[in-house]
């Protein structure tokens, strides 16, 4: 196993700090990162990794657009669409989530496995999400009258008190779902039909102009850490409690079985860690247009992504699915 690579050794090796800027506080998403920055691969790119927490009052992408910090991460795709819209500099240039593990749970004694079971059903539902529910409904053709969207927070009370018929979340939540007993009924949106990206990675298009071989180095080390991860999945999870210890082991064991599943797919084994499709893209900024989200009007893609990062080190991105 690789030696981790001290704190003390980085501050001393006069590598360059990159700052990579979360939407949410630091945790299981960061596996692959955090192993890198341990492990030494980040210092191999002449870089030192700083993960900088977000949270409810942390706008991550209006730090990032000012230039604070180069590198972010949001938790899915549409809000790198939205932001572009209102002309904000922001370009994705990576995707960690190759297949977004949001998703609607439901019980097998009263199944939702398609769109179509949802008819004459309660979703329970994020304010956040609602957008979500009205694209799967328009994907498939169902009248939103069709379904009655419950308002709820991020417990799955209301599913398991039969207020509702279904609740949303991500598959990558193994704890709160654990309350659902083995056998809950998961339906993803990417299944669906809507494809969203989950925790895309992106830059300013200031830092992709000047600082472009800084962007290439964050991937080349963040994929060879993914790599890691994915290799050793404990290991990495003993790296990822030393850098935030407020984690529980066997939860963050059980979420990242599931994260690596949706990280490393049939897609990445073609194009390498991180790779995107800018048709899926398209696809996304195509649907979002159609439910009429973008009050500024619809973003053009080659000002939502930069394929020009994955292009340069595309030599360098395990091919792994």
């Amino acid at each position: 196993m690789p030696a981790i690579v001290s704190n003390r050794v980085l501050a001393q090796s006069g590598t360059k700090t990159i700052n990579m800027q979360l939407g949410w506080l630091g945790g299981g998403n960061q596996l692959g990162e955090v192993a890198a920055k341990q492990l030494g691969y980040f210092e191999e790119q002449g870089l030192e990794l700083a993960i900088q927490p977000g949270g409810p009052s942390i706008d991550g992408v209006a730090i990032v657009a000012s230039g604070r910090h180069e590198i972010g991460q949001v938790s899915s795709s549409p809000s790198l669409m939205l932001a572009a819209s209102q002309g904000i500099p922001v370009k994705a240039i990576a995707v960690s989530a190759q297949q977004h593990p949001y998703a609607f749970f439901s019980l097998p004694a009263n199944p939702i496995r398609e769109a179509k079971d949802m008819v004459g059903k309660k979703i329970g539902i994020q304010a956040t999400g609602k957008v979500l529910l009205s694209a799967l409904l328009k994907k498939h053709g169902i009248p939103e009258g069709d379904v009655e969207a419950v308002m709820i927070g991020a417990d799955m009370t209301p599913l398991l008190s039969g207020q509702v018929h279904a609740v949303t979340g991500w598959t990558t939540n193994t704890t709160a779902l654990s309350v659902l007993g083995p056998d809950p009924v998961v339906m993803k949106l990417w299944d669906q039909g809507v494809q969203l990206y989950g925790n895309p990675y992106y830059t300013t298009t200031d830092v992709l102009a000047n600082n472009a071989e800084a962007v290439n180095g964050f991937l080349r080390a963040s994929g060879k850490g993914w790599e890691y991860a994915k290799a050793n999945p404990e290991a990495a999870v003993d790296m990822l409690l030393k850098e935030f210890p407020n984690l529980v082991k066997a939860d963050e064991i059980a979420a990242a079985q599931v994260m690596l599943a949706h990280i490393f797919t049939p897609a990445t084994a073609a194009g390498g860690w991180g790779t995107m499709d800018p048709a899926i893209w398209q696809a996304q900024i195509t649907l979002y247009d159609e439910l009429e989200q973008f009050s500024a009007g619809a973003p053009a893609l080659d000002s939502v992504i930069s394929m020009a990062p994955l292009e340069a080190t595309a030599g360098d991105r395990p091919k792994l699915g």
